[in-house]
């Protein structure tokens, strides 16, 4: 599935709910959950055109074994209950266009090779780590990224639904840079969460229904860098959603969890090029689940991290780089993959019908996961099918071993 490159746009419907109180980076503070909805849909629960799952090529399994994403649930049979298609959600990497990756937005379709694979799920999520400028003044970082607006239309045109800015480049061009971010967020195919202009609005989860099943996802960045300290999105002041203190992001991810049926947040954490995950990424995974996130995926390190359930929630700590110029071309680097998560509709029903204080002892909802692995092209920097995908498969599912996650639900 994807919302197509310009046949749904997104659009930006800032409604604070009514449970949180106003903005505030005070602890206790609740963070309006704003939904984004795409034209033709509802923020709570009414239908998005095309949001039907397209036919791709399955990605590799894990054990897990499920089904390939896009498939349709078996026709029912006379005096059988239909059963009902799980939710899919993909997630990837850090994504930007600098150097010869630049020549990827030569074209809308310049990434369509793609799309088999990201349009496969319900929903596809990335996270774009760049500034969508032509103007603004480096700041004083090693790296400063950026790109074009029309980098969103090819994230489009490729099969993503959700762009994720929470991060540690979004802002590289400044103040100038960041109010050309927001303009170009207000004008793309498709929604962008985790920078806005104040702290309700980075904070404010994108909503899309799919099949009944409202989705929630929440993004922010938990690395305390420059971006972090200098732009944080707050009361009256625009930037990033910025976790390095999880009060808001909590809060938000309750107030999300009292309207929509699946809370999904998306993160910016963790240590360049470790592979088990550090303590604040351990601390922020507990916190997630316990106010009541159903998935918690995320990136930064430049390396696949291991993945796997954490009490009801599913958790990946690291997805590695997507779409990359590799500067320093190491398998490790260039290791990629798409994670993809399936939900049990059925079970998301049957949680709504049950009192909250007994959610705690209820199965996750999160039923399944499989991983693609794959590897950046240091030509295009495009990811494309690793060569011994079992080697790879394998050493993804070892990683779990320092992550104290569980291999099944």
């Amino acid at each position: 599935m994807t919302l197509g490159a310009r046949t749904l746009l997104a659009l930006s419907a800032m409604v604070a709910l009514s449970a949180c109180a106003a903005p505030t980076l005070d602890p206790g503070t609740d963070s309006p959950a704003v939904p984004i909805t795409a034209p033709g849909s509802t923020a709570y629960g009414g239908p998005v055109g095309g949001l039907a799952s397209e036919p791709g090529p399955a990605a590799a399994s894990t054990a897990q074994a499920p089904a390939t994403p896009g498939t349709p649930a078996a026709p029912a049979t006379a005096g059988a209950a239909r059963t009902p298609a799980p939710v899919t959600i993909s997630f990837a990497g850090d994504v930007h266009f600098e150097r010869h990756v630049a020549a990827l937005l030569r074209r809308p379709d310049g990434l369509a090779e793609l799309r088999p694979l990201l349009g496969a799920a319900d929903i596809s999520i990335v996270n774009l780590e760049t500034s969508i400028t032509t103007r603004g003044t480096a700041q004083p970082k090693q790296f400063t990224f950026r790109a074009p607006p029309s980098a969103l239309d090819t994230l489009a045109a490729a099969g993503v639904d959700v762009v994720g800015m929470a991060n540690n480049h979004a802002v590289d061009f400044g103040p100038v840079g960041l109010t050309d971010t927001l303009a170009a967020k207000d004008a793309s195919p498709v929604p962008v969460i985790g920078i806005g202009t104040d702290a309700a609005a980075a904070f404010a989860p994108a909503v899309i229904d799919v099949r009944g099943t409202s989705v929630a996802v929440i993004a922010s960045t938990q690395y305390p860098d420059f971006t972090a300290r200098t732009f944080p999105a707050a009361d009256g002041r625009p930037g990033v959603a910025v976790n390095v203190d999880n009060t808001r992001l909590v809060a938000a991810v309750r107030a999300a969890r009292s309207r929509f049926d699946v809370v999904v947040v998306f993160l910016h954490w963790g240590t360049e090029r470790q592979n088990c995950p550090d303590a604040a990424q351990f601390a922020t995974a507990a916190a997630l689940e316990r106010a009541g996130a159903d998935v918690i995926v995320g990136g930064h390190q430049h390396r696949v991290l291991g993945a796997g359930w954490l009490g009801r929630a599913y958790v990946g700590y690291g997805l590695g780089n997507f779409i990359w110029w590799l500067k320093t071309k190491t398998d490790a680097d260039a290791a990629s993959g798409v994670l993809t998560v399936e939900i049990d509709p059925a079970l998301v029903a049957a949680r709504a019908a049950i009192p909250r204080d007994r959610w705690p002892t209820l199965s996750p909802v999160v039923r399944s996961a499989r991983y693609a692995p794959l590897t950046i092209s240091a030509v295009d920097g495009i990811p494309r099918p690793a060569v011994a995908p079992a080697a790879r498969l394998a050493a993804w599912e070892a990683a779990r071993a320092c992550t104290t996650l569980r291999g099944t639900p």
